[in-house]
Formats: structure tokens, sequence, C-alpha cells
């Protein structure tokens, strides 16, 4: 496989909000300026497309961790 981790500090994102931030036109806070809710659904389809995955791993107050992946040759 070949990995990329993206990650941050940030806020986090609750496990019920992890469920769903794949989803098209998702966004966790709706009240936070820009974002379509596309980014992360785009993505998802792109690397699943190419036969790899993008994953979270997230906790309020804990950041947030991607982790995109696609298999090696």
């Amino acid at each position: 496989r070949v990995c990329v981790i993206v990650a941050d500090q940030g806020k986090g994102i609750s496990e019920a909000d992890q469920a769903r931030i794949f989803d098209k036109f998702a966004r966790v806070d709706p009240s936070e300026p820009g974002g379509s809710g596309l980014g992360l659904y785009i993505s998802r389809k792109l690397a699943r497309a190419m036969g790899g995955d993008i994953t979270v791993d997230s906790a309020p107050g804990q950041g947030a961790r991607f982790v995109f992946w696609l298999p090696g040759r």
C-alpha cells in the first residue's frame, strides 16, 4: 500500500459525525463558513475507484487523522 496521512489538532469529529462525513453534502457544522460538503465524498469515491480508501480517526477535542491509501504495484 501507499498511504498519505493528514492530521490536525482541531476540535475533532464525534463518532456519530464520522459515520456521515463521507456522504454527499455532509458537513459537521453547517454554521461554519465555507465548504460544500463534497470534498470528502469525492475523495472517497476516487480512492475507492482506484482500489483504495480514505478513513478517519478522531475524537472531540483531539483533532482528526485521515488516512488515504492506494494499493501498491
